[in-house]
């Protein structure tokens, strides 16, 4: 595999709205550790979305692991043009900045937003450009990501080769132990 495509929760779903939220530590922690394997299985390329959230915080775990891994690239694909422009300027601000630091950025439609089947192709373009995902989704706490779980698992059916490696709550849990763990030795 040496595409995969990292999505998951919005912050808001976790309950996370400060950027100094030690669950975000948490939550890069336990991606740092699945790219990595994922790194070290052969993966070149990890793609994710610019949403506030699990996506944006894969793009910044990924970008830190660039200092270790040279030959890792990080691609941010939108959905639309004009993505988040109705943010706050502060969070258009943080995605202008992820953009400039990620390997290669683009826009699935070049239009503005006009509807769902925009977010549509975004997931079938990604799909198609992966052969993997890691998904930050629990079965029993829905959120928007439940769509992203729907359609990869349909794309399954399909496509059996294509890989699903879930990240839980209960995966959260024992990655929180264990980040705990290594900040008493720190």
């Amino acid at each position: 595999m040496q595409n995969i495509w990292l999505t998951g929760y919005r912050n808001y779903e976790l309950g996370i709205f400060k950027n100094d939220d030690v669950k975000i530590d948490i939550i890069k922690y336990a991606l740092k550790q699945r790219l990595i394997a994922f790194i070290e299985d052969g993966g070149k390329w990890i793609l994710s979305g610019p949403q506030l959230g699990v996506e944006q915080w894969a793009i910044e775990s990924a970008l830190e692991l660039k200092k270790e891994y040279n030959d890792l690239k990080v691609g941010l694909l939108l959905p639309f043009a004009n993505f988040g422009k109705q943010w706050q300027q502060e969070k258009q601000q943080k995605l202008l900045n992820l953009k400039e630091q990620v390997d290669y950025w683009a826009n699935v439609s070049d239009n503005n937003y006009q509807g769902p089947k925009q977010l549509q192709n975004y997931q079938k373009f990604m799909l198609e450009h992966t052969q993997g995902s890691i998904l930050l989704y629990d079965l029993e706490r829905e959120g928007k990501s439940q769509y992203d779980y729907q359609v990869i698992s349909a794309y399954q059916v399909q496509h059996a080769d294509y890989a699903l490696a879930m990240l839980t709550f209960d995966d959260l849990q024992e990655y929180a132990q264990d980040f705990a763990e290594k900040q008493n030795f720190a």
